[in-house]
């Protein structure tokens, strides 16, 4: 009985091979990209998950303002003071932990490499976090300075097939070799910690003053509590501690704890690696579900259609004996194939596509997850599913009817299952027309990203790591660069304009000394604002002078300061009253020597704030402007000037745009994804669409035989194919503009400058979904309406 079922399923998917060629592409299509944004959802939802006390695990924020200041700051920086003060204050924590990142060059025989994951970390690092340590111990491998654990692949960069354990590694200018006292394995890529080396904390050689203040707050801080419940417990506690531990210091600060599972897709400060955002993956969950749907859609429109071409078949078989219950799993059994076969195909596909898929999101998602067990029942209800949904409408009806009646031809014209696939109709096309309009709306806020005037000038900015070595012959170094005509000028800077600056405090003379404001700022050179283009709007630049000036003692030094003109009127100044001002910035003093127009320092989700540039002999980056021309021939010439001068250092840089648009990587993946499954969506919608006006012509077949004998024009017939279908659009259009609105006007809300949505936007969105349905809808009009009518009467 069932292989009797399976083989008529199969005659008939074959009799109509156009619909069954529609639903296996639309169906394999969509459930292609409903596999793949799942598989990158469950990665960004197991983020930690391998963290067996995560639960447990809690990161400080801290949060500071100064007396007098309106605006507070914060974010996930703490001093080296919090976590022995936390662990030994308060019973509800079990461990704590300070640690940090920076990039660090590293050598070992004719190895020079500069590695960009090497942290710092206290000995209790295997006591919290469930790292599997292959070689060593885990109470002793960070317990003094100069220790350095390895992850499996940076242990066979260095050491091959050698034994790691007590061989040694020059580190960064570290006079003191670090010896390796143990091996990792490789992080997992679902952790918000990523390391290749992680070297004792006391490597850092902090003095016992760190501990003492709760400024110099450059590290993180993670809480190990006694259970899960003790963050609620132990954060009630904070404030009234902070309270007492700052009073007469002229400031407050409040620590807050984040649990650590929440920290990836919730938290608004990035971890070690950047965030995610929670929204995003509610939007591609969106996305894969409407594609989804779509696709099921145009199976289930086209299988109830073609569902009504068959009532003679169920009218003969109910004749000669057929029951109810036969006739409804032969029809599900076909459904059955249809989807099975859809599903083994989009497992293919998916497989095939994973690696551009990766690209894509920046992830390196393992193939073998589609075909875990989560992702295999996933396809099997996927499959009874739709078998369900699309073969029981037409059992369920054309089994309902008398066979006398159905072998008249009275079903036939009836009007059953019209008001379902209207609706299924229009619900595509609001689907369609909503990804259409959001889409547009992500691309104009991305293109408003890339061509907002910054107040900088970050095109054929070369951004070169440096260290403390360097700076002895830094002169020497810009000198060398800038005898290149093709580089137009140098300047050495602790941070680059797109990574903002520290978080500092001012005040003018005139404010007493416990009022003081945050402002955010940045040592540089006297050739920075030159090298970035900053527009100086009152004064003048700073001078090498300026810089020799700031050398030595921060207390007894003369600093000329260089404002942002936010900065200048938070301290009550227009940008020329500014000019010699005297002001004080922590402990440096000095005068306001210029003021910049104001420039974002920061992405473009935060308002502008007070900046300040200011002289020292420090510095992390050489920023070096080219003028585009000869591009590789210039950066080749930087690089054999850099051996030559800087031959403990290997050469590399990046542009600064770069960087730049590393700080929109989610709202550019977004736009990526949109673009691709936007398209999807209405190829899809449109492919069903296909597939009805083409049933829709067949079915009217002698009506427009009769059309033509009377006179009816080839645009007349066409007309009257179309008009139901665009009658449908337009409604749909009237229903998705409204939510596209909303849905884009909340999004851009997480912008402090943002583009204007204008209504030329959903008028296009509209015009071409109405397009798409003419040339969809008119390739079958056409068609019908240039057969002969003679042909189509005489087989009527």
């Amino acid at each position: 009985m069932i292989k009797n079922y399976l083989k008529t399923a199969w005659r008939n998917l074959w009799k109509n091979k156009t619909s069954s060629a529609i639903n296996v592409f639309g169906l394999t299509i969509g459930l292609t990209c409903c596999l793949l944004i799942a598989l990158y959802i469950q990665h960004e939802l197991s983020y930690d998950d391998f963290e067996l006390k995560g639960q447990r695990i809690a990161r400080v924020i801290m949060e500071y303002q100064f007396a007098g200041s309106s605006a507070s700051a914060k974010g996930n920086f703490t001093s080296v003071r919090v976590a022995p003060v936390l662990k030994q204050n308060f019973p509800e924590v079990e461990s704590a932990i300070k640690m940090a990142e920076y990039e660090r060059v590293v050598s070992y025989n004719d190895k020079l490499i500069n590695e960009k994951n090497f942290m710092y970390a206290d000995p209790t690092f295997f006591d919290i976090f469930s790292f599997r340590l292959l070689k060593g111990d885990s109470h002793s491998v960070l317990t003094a300075p100069y220790k350095v654990v390895l992850t499996e692949s940076s242990a066979k960069k260095y050491f091959g097939v050698e034994n790691p354990i007590g061989k040694s590694l020059h580190v960064g200018n570290d006079s003191n070799l670090y010896q390796v006292t143990g091996v990792v394995q490789n992080c997992p890529s679902n952790s918000q910690i990523k390391f290749d080396f992680l070297a004792s904390f006391s490597s850092l050689g902090l003095t016992k003053d760190y501990e003492s203040s709760y400024w110099d707050a450059n590290y993180t801080t993670y809480l190990l509590l006694k259970n899960k419940n003790s963050i609620a417990l132990l954060q009630a506690k904070l404030p009234a501690f902070m309270k007492k531990e700052m009073a007469g210091q002229g400031a407050t600060i409040n620590m807050y704890l984040e649990p650590f599972d929440k920290i990836h897709l919730h938290s608004p400060y990035d971890a070690f690696e950047p965030n995610n955002n929670i929204a995003y993956i509610y939007i591609l969950a969106a996305v894969a579900l409407l594609i989804l749907i779509i696709a099921c859609s145009t199976y289930i429109n086209l299988s109830t259609a073609r569902s009504i071409e068959r009532a003679k078949e169920v009218g003969v078989r109910k004749v000669i004996g057929a029951e109810k219950q036969q006739l409804f799993w032969q029809f599900i059994g076909e459904s059955a194939i249809l989807c099975l076969v859809s599903v083994l195909l989009s497992l293919i596909i998916a497989t095939l596509l994973l690696s551009s898929f990766n690209q894509l999101t920046g992830r390196q998602l393992p193939a073998a997850s589609l075909f875990s067990l989560p992702f295999l029942l996933f396809s099997a209800i996927v499959v009874v599913c739709l078998s369900l949904l699309a073969g029981s409408y037409p059992a369920l009806i054309l089994t309902r009817f008398q066979p006398a009646r159905v072998l008249k031809g009275a079903f036939k014209n009836t009007g059953s299952g019209q008001l379902l696939r209207r609706s299924l109709i229009v619900f595509q096309f609001v689907i369609s027309v909503f990804l259409i309009v959001a889409t547009f709306i992500i691309q104009k806020q991305l293109y408003f990203i890339q061509h907002k005037k910054l107040g900088y000038d970050r095109e054929h900015v070369l951004v070169l790591p440096m260290d403390d070595k360097m700076l002895a012959n830094i002169d020497l170094i810009k000198q060398e660069f800038k005898s290149n005509p093709d580089v137009i000028s140098a300047s050495r800077c602790v941070r680059s304009p797109v990574e903002g600056g520290g978080g500092y405090n001012m005040r003018s003379s005139t404010m007493p000394e416990d009022q003081q404001i945050n402002v955010t700022a940045n040592p540089v050179d006297e050739d920075y604002i030159r090298t970035i283009g900053l527009q100086i709007i009152a004064g003048s630049d700073l001078t090498h002078q300026d810089v020799k000036d700031a050398s030595g003692d921060q207390e007894k030094n003369l600093y000329h300061f260089v404002l942002n003109e936010s900065a200048a009127k938070q301290l009550g100044w227009s940008p020329q009253e500014a000019i010699n001002k005297k002001m004080f910035m922590g402990p440096r003093a000095g005068y306001v020597k210029g003021v910049v127009k104001d420039f974002h320092f920061e992405s473009l989700h935060n308002p502008i704030k007070p900046f300040v540039l200011f002289p020292e002999s420090r510095g992390r980056e050489l920023l070096v402007k080219l003028s585009g021309q000869h591009l590789q021939q210039t950066i080749s010439f930087l690089e054999t000037n850099w051996k030559a001068l800087v031959p403990e250092r290997p050469f590399e840089y990046r542009f600064m745009d770069d960087d730049y648009n590393k700080l929109y990587n989610a709202e550019i993946r977004l736009g990526k994804v949109m673009n691709i499954f936007s398209t999807i969506a209405i190829l899809l919608a449109c492919l069903g669409l296909f597939g009805l006006s083409s049933y829709a012509a067949q079915q009217r077949i002698k009506e427009i035989g009769i059309r033509k004998v009377l006179g009816a024009s080839v645009t007349n017939i066409i007309i009257a194919l179309s008009k139901d279908f665009i009658r449908l659009t337009v409604i749909a259009i009237s229903i998705a503009i409204p939510v596209a609105w909303w849905a884009t006007a909340k999004w851009l809300q997480d912008f402090s400058y943002r583009t204007n949505i204008h209504w030329s936007i959903y008028v296009m969105a509209a015009v071409a979904t109405i397009l798409f349905t003419v040339l969809t809808v008119s390739f079958q009009a056409i068609k019908a309406a240039m057969a002969n009518p003679v042909k189509s009467l005489r087989t009527e």
